[in-house]
């Protein structure tokens, strides 16, 4: 099957048994870290807060981390973002055991985790495009949907289950432990034809070609914005809560099977991205924008928790189809001296630009619940529109710049 290809490749086969591990531990971690956020405050802000730090890194030095990818080698990358996971899970795990963790300490945890992660996500895209090719790309990328996704459900579960029998600890001890295989596989595999990194001068300039490539562009621009607007998608926990229990009467396990929803109808909508053969169309980006927004407007008018439940679904069928299509298509059409810094400023709108697109959901869905979910609709309805002549034009057809 088309969408398993990726797996073909025994390296890309352990990387994806060891992703699988790797986010499952992030989140469990997450888990514990909102529990123990609870426990010192009672304040659901300070959660968002946690989150938001996090999340910050990105949003303000993706392009920065971008330009580093380019210049180095993105294996020996990973292997230092993933070591000083390790280390920064040992010292979070030390802090909670001894009893002497503050909520200050979570903060600047949460700022140091999150700068590592804006210097890994450009150098996991970047290996992996490298381990499995641009023929395979698109199965790969809509199976690194599939790990997250599954992650979401196997992490929160291990979660609840340390916590409830081991404690917080316990949970962010397994977070670290669950960085080893990853580095093992990226001390033992290389990828087949490992190009050697752009010798790029280091000079402030570097960053600002990474947005000149993406400006040049007007398919990868419209994925980028498309990639930011979907964040709002991806806050859908936070509105969705209330959503669930004023709107439609639901109590927390009403909130919990409509989350569910989104994952069961993610599943399939990420293998549906990694059967694609070859680059994902311009038009068939737009046409999953159009989509997910409408998707998103029928679950905020559901006239009951039936329709809402298949409406979650189908957003998390089309959601997540079109990130991973998005994704595909801007590394394709990125040319290789740059891809690092391109997927940097991707990173800067997905996942970066979660903390200012939750604000506005959450700030939303305070005074109207409905509203809340709904508002990322009209967002994502506004960035069709945008797009339309870029993404549906003649222009909109450029050859990938596939070359390794």
């Amino acid at each position: 099957m088309r969408a398993f290809q990726s797996l073909r490749d025994p390296r890309y086969r352990w990387w994806f048994i060891c992703q699988v591990f790797s986010s499952s531990g992030s989140m469990t971690s997450a888990v514990a870290t909102s529990w123990l956020v609870l426990q010192l405050t009672e304040s659901p802000i300070s959660i968002a807060l946690v989150s938001a730090l996090t999340f910050l890194p990105s949003l303000l030095g993706g392009a920065w981390a971008g330009s580093v990818v380019d210049r180095l080698d993105a294996r020996r990358l990973l292997l230092v973002t993933n070591c000083v996971f390790v280390v920064l899970a040992a010292a979070q795990t030390a802090l909670v055991a001894t009893g002497t963790v503050e909520l200050w300490m979570l903060f600047v945890f949460a700022v140091l985790n999150g700068t590592v992660l804006a210097l890994d996500n450009p150098a996991r895209q970047i290996y992996v495009f490298r381990l499995v090719g641009a023929t395979r790309l698109a199965s790969a990328v809509g199976l690194y949907e599939v790990i997250l996704n599954a992650a979401r459900a196997i992490g929160p579960a291990i979660g609840g289950l340390l916590l409830a029998t081991a404690g917080i600890a316990a949970c962010l001890a397994f977070n670290g432990l669950t960085y080893v295989p990853t580095i093992a596989v990226l001390v033992m595999l290389r990828p087949a034809a490992e190009a050697p990194p752009a010798k790029a001068p280091r000079r402030p300039h570097d960053i600002r070609a990474g947005f000149a490539a993406v400006r040049r562009s007007p398919v990868i621009l419209s994925c980028i914005a498309i990639a930011g607007a979907t964040g709002m998608v991806f806050n859908l926990g936070t509105t969705t809560s209330l959503f669930a229990t004023r709107t439609l009467h639901l109590g927390g396990g009403g909130f919990g099977a409509l989350m569910a929803c989104f994952g069961i109808g993610a599943l399939p909508g990420a293998v549906m991205a990694a059967s694609s053969h070859g680059a994902p169309s311009p038009r068939l980006v737009h046409a999953l924008t159009a989509a997910t927004a409408g998707s998103v407007l029928l679950t905020a008018l559901a006239p009951n928790a039936a329709s809402a439940f298949a409406g979650m679904v189908l957003i998390g069928f089309c959601s997540i189809w079109l990130v991973a299509a998005a994704n595909t298509l801007v590394q394709l059409l990125a040319a290789p001296e740059v891809r690092g810094r391109v997927m940097g400023i991707w990173s800067m709108a997905l996942p970066g630009a979660n903390p200012i697109t939750g604000l506005f959901s959450g700030a939303t869905a305070q005074v109207y619940p409905r509203g809340g979910i709904g508002l990322a609709g009209v967002v994502l309805f506004a960035a069709v529109a945008a797009t339309w002549a870029a993404l549906r034009g003649k222009a909109a057809y450029p050859q990938p710049a596939v070359s390794q």
